[in-house]
């Protein structure tokens, strides 16, 4: 009520009265007609700035105007997927929210019938509905009758606690009244029969068709619909599953009403009021989760960009990146390499990423085998060594300094301050360019590439294009030693597929309130973190390892595939990180106690197969651009060269005719090195391991402090010298990396 409305009402009591004192013509009934109007005006006037100051006062404590349009529970967080399907929701909802013209006429009629039979007339609150049920309740000696209208019903859902308290019935009342002002009649019946407790956990008419009966609420009978409808005023007194006998009798209430206000015919009252219950319980919907590896890690971000305060208020809507169809194709192709070779190669997770690189959304992230058995997510929380797989930002930081792809390097027998790369092969190849190193996953030119390019670049080049994990200074740095995720290592790749442009992955598109306004939304912008040349030369570098080279198996038919394949030391770590211009896809495969596997990385390449083949289909086919030009190229970073304290060659022996090849020829080296017992395989241990050493001695740098004593002998010692076979113990670790 405004002021003026007050002041205007109490200008007309006073002149009421005013009119009665001069039709009164005896002078002894002027005097009590003059006090009995003071009285009557004093009580009336204060009646009314009493109402005027309680409404005020009410109205201060309620929500303003925009708030009164909110569709959810102050309780519910929901997180969608890209189609809008709700992935979890937390606190009370409904997990299937319908549009008005959705729920059955009948469905919406017999909630009317039941719950506010005037719904249509009043306009909040229904004063002939408080008496009606006054009276039925003072006749029954019980309480058998509510007079809460349907609006004031969906006040208090939204806004207020259960609280039997005048303060709240009167908050109540004042909300009703408001909330009508906003909304249509449609609007508030079509929130009130998504947002009604029905009983057993059930949120809403959707989900208590489900709950009651597993079936949606178009194939709910007339006997089922008045059911539900009756459960409103008391859903565990009425409950079919606890109390059968009341529900029947309180959907036949239902069933009268409905014939009463001419809904239904006295035959379809009949027919329906014989029914019998024919229940078919489910569990609850909203209960339910969908990627549960992707919706934890969704939870774990969201502090990153909402305050605790507005998390604490609750309502949020958060719209993720997930798509639902390729994430079920990524858990088929995950479950079913599991299933196959990981019987077979001794490994039983597996973790899959796919993101598109042009705007870093997640589009899928497979986190293990079994949520349910455990919680512990590969795809984010597991550090593994990337074997070969990072050789690629070894490569990418040479081809930055100026270096050509067909640079010649000798493969052969190695040691650079003690520390000795071997193949995954254990065999040499002689001279080769740097695309067939990487094709073929040379250990040894990898570590050579890496002394001549220096480890700052390198490093340098890792972290602009994304991995966040610690880079150390050492030689087997190269060979993918310094354990990394999946999806940073993935998000990386994709920095290669938007030549040179880097986004961070993520997995929230917005978050909005209540009320529908947007409170974050993801505005991420690409940066140049690697020239286009080089990046152009890496894409066509890592399409040859596809094409010829050890990540064949992951060719897709008619487009072209760039990746690389990783294995770590006893292939403890299987990967394979590939991607087209519209996706980039990265597969781990292991145990989570570190155990040694007999598989290869082609399994994770077959794997990575299985479900592109599913997420491209009615894909358009996308060229990469045609590799630049070599001729004339200027580095677009410096190399930082390291300069070793000592490096010893060997040589390759000529072939034999029986006892070597041209793909395994023999290695002659000055002085024969003893055989190299490898690494024991570390005890069980939980999924969070803890790093393991993979170089004995890591190297000396001219920017970069050592991290272990160089040896003694600072001078390269003659081949013929023994005391370089003695060196060669302490020194000699290697990781298998194909």
């Amino acid at each position: 009520m405004s002021t003026r409305q007050f002041w205007s009402q109490i200008n007309s009591v006073s002149s009421s009265i005013t009119r009665m004192l001069r039709r009164c013509d005896r002078p002894c009934y002027r005097q009590v007609w003059f006090w009995t109007s003071v009285s009557v005006t004093a009580t009336i006037s204060g009646s009314i700035f009493a109402s005027y100051y309680l409404i005020n006062r009410i109205d201060q404590s309620l929500p303003d105007r925009s708030a009164l349009k909110v569709v959810s529970r102050a309780e519910t967080l929901t997180i969608k997927a890209v189609d809008g399907s709700i992935l979890q929701q937390q606190g009370e909802a409904t997990r299937e929210r319908l549009r008005l013209e959705e729920i059955p006429e009948s469905l919406q009629q017999a909630f009317i019938a039941s719950e506010d039979r005037r719904f249509a007339n009043h306009h909040g609150i229904d004063p002939q509905g408080i008496v009606r049920a006054a009276v039925k309740n003072v006749r029954s000696q019980s309480v058998i009758q509510g007079g809460s209208t349907i609006t004031q019903q969906l006040a208090r859902i939204l806004f207020l606690t259960q609280d039997r308290t005048i303060w709240r019935k009167l908050k109540e009342v004042r909300l009703a009244q408001k909330l009508e002002q906003e909304l249509t009649k449609n609007e508030i019946l079509e929130r009130y029969l998504n947002l009604v407790y029905l009983g057993s956990g059930a949120y809403g008419v959707a989900d208590a068709a489900w709950v009651y009966f597993s079936k949606p609420v178009y194939q709910l009978t007339l006997g089922e619909t008045a059911m539900l409808a009756g459960l409103a005023p008391a859903p565990s007194l009425y409950s079919p599953i606890q109390n059968p006998t009341l529900a029947i009798h309180r959907r036949n209430l239902v069933l009268q009403r409905m014939y009463e206000d001419q809904l239904i015919t006295a035959t379809a009252r009949q027919a329906a009021s014989t029914e019998t219950l024919n229940l078919n319980s489910s569990f609850p919907k909203r209960l339910q989760v969908e990627s549960p590896y992707f919706t934890s890690y969704i939870l774990k971000e969201l502090p990153k960009y909402v305050s605790p305060e507005l998390l604490m208020q609750g309502g949020l809507l958060v719209e993720t990146t997930l798509n639902p169809t390729w994430q079920e194709a990524a858990e088929a192709a995950v479950n079913k390499t599991l299933q196959n070779q990981g019987r077979r190669q001794k490994f039983n997770q597996g973790a899959l990423v796919a993101i598109d690189p042009r705007n870093g959304e997640i589009q899928v992230m497979v986190g293990g085998k079994d949520f349910s058995k455990n919680q512990f997510n590969r795809a984010t929380q597991a550090q593994r060594q990337p074997g070969s797989t990072f050789k690629s930002f070894v490569y990418a930081a040479a081809i930055a300094t100026g270096k050509s792809p067909n640079n010649s390097y000798l493969d052969a027998p190695f040691i650079v301050d003690g520390y000795e790369p071997q193949n995954y092969a254990r065999t040499f190849r002689g001279s080769m360019t740097i695309r067939d190193a990487l094709s073929r996953s040379i250990n040894v030119i990898a570590v050579k590439v890496l002394i001549d390019t220096g480890f700052q670049p390198i490093i340098n080049t890792a972290q602009n294009l994304g991995i966040k994990s610690p880079l150390q200074p050492t030689y087997s740095l190269a060979l993918g030693a310094h354990e990394t995720n999946l999806l940073e290592l993935t998000n990386a790749y994709g920095s290669f597929a938007t030549q040179g442009l880097h986004i961070e992955a993520h997995g929230i598109r917005r978050i909005l309130d209540r009320q529908g306004n947007v409170v974050w939304s993801n505005n991420s912008q690409h940066q140049r973190v690697l020239d286009t040349t080089t990046a152009g030369i890496m894409t066509w570098m890592l399409r040859h390892v596809v094409e010829s080279g050890t990540g064949r198996p992951a060719q897709l038919k008619n487009r072209p595939v760039a990746g690389k394949t990783g294995t770590s030391d006893e292939s403890r770590d299987l990967w394979f990180i590939g991607y087209i211009p519209q996706i980039v896809t990265g597969v781990w495969l292991g145990n989570d106690n570190n155990q040694p596997t007999s598989g290869a990385s082609s399994s994770a390449a077959v794997t990575w197969r299985e479900f592109m083949e599913q997420a491209v289909e009615g894909m358009p086919i996308e060229k990469f651009p045609e590799r630049p030009k070599l001729e004339g190229r200027v580095g677009s970073i410096k190399a930082e060269p390291i300069k070793p304290k000592s490096i010893q060659h060997g040589s390759i022996s000529p072939p034999t005719n029986q006892q070597s090849s041209p793909t395994s020829p023999n290695v002659r080296l000055s002085s024969p090195s003893p055989r190299r017992s490898r690494p024991q395989p570390s005890s069980a241990s939980p999924p969070r391991r803890q790093p393991r050493r993979v170089q004995s001695n890591p190297a000396p740098s001219t920017k970069t402090p050592q991290t272990s004593p160089p040896p003694s002998n600072t001078s390269p010692p003659a081949t013929s010298q023994p005391s370089w076979r003695e060196r060669l113990r302490p020194g000699s670790s290697s990781t298998d990396d194909n």
